[in-house]
């Protein structure tokens, strides 16, 4: 599947799950020096290939009659500063939802790991600023996901699947924390907590094999 398809692909899932509303949120994935982004103002269930301009890693167009994606900055900076290959920026409900209340999404579950731990809120800028670009990076530092105040969420990954996969474990983990907060305080796992996991994923059980 080439990337500008790849695009395709994971902009329908993205429509078909809720994870966006409209024109709203982008993907993109890169291959060395050049970066396949949705375009701006298309929403990502009617796009095709040829729609998804391609981008060099300075920004510069190189392929495409479409402008790219208003947030091709932020994804640039990602890109710049950690190890990603693909990106995945939606305006989920409860992630959005956590997004204008809290500074951080804490881990109230082990998967949260998944991510890097805590979930940080990048403090809030324009849409498509150098300065949203820069907040965004900041609140990634060691992460593979952080929120944005009032917009949104971001994934990073190895691939579209993974970086897709994540959004939605960042989904799920904004879900379980807000639906928790209406019935009580939820339990936030501690640092001992969250070691134990690592142990146990790196130091799995054997069962001996029945004779």
């Amino acid at each position: 599947m080439s990337l500008r398809e790849q695009l395709c692909e994971y902009g329908r899932r993205a429509v078909e799950l809720g994870l966006v509303i409209g024109t709203s949120g982008n993907l993109s994935v890169r291959q060395g020096e050049l970066v396949a982004v949705t375009p701006s103002g298309v929403a990502l269930d009617r796009l095709t290939p040829e729609m998804c301009p391609i981008v060099d890693v300075a920004g510069h167009l190189v392929e495409g009659e479409l402008q790219p994606s208003s947030e091709t900055p932020m994804h640039l900076t990602v890109y710049e500063t950690t190890d990603a290959q693909a990106i995945v920026h939606t305006h989920s409900v409860f992630g959005t939802v956590v997004a204008t209340t809290m500074t951080e999404l804490p881990p109230v579950h082990y998967n949260a790991l998944l991510l890097g731990g805590t979930v940080k809120v990048a403090a809030y800028a324009t849409y498509g600023t150098p300065e949203l670009a820069a907040n965004v990076r900041a609140a990634m530092e060691g992460k593979r996901a952080a929120l944005m105040a009032n917009h949104g969420g971001v994934t990073i990954g190895a691939t579209m699947e993974e970086a897709f996969e994540a959004t939605r474990l960042l989904e799920w983990l904004c879900e379980v924390y807000v639906r928790g907060l209406s019935v009580g305080k939820p339990t936030v796992l501690t640092d001992e907590q969250l070691n134990a996991v690592v142990e146990r994923a790196l130091n799995p059980p054997t069962f001996p094999r029945r004779l």
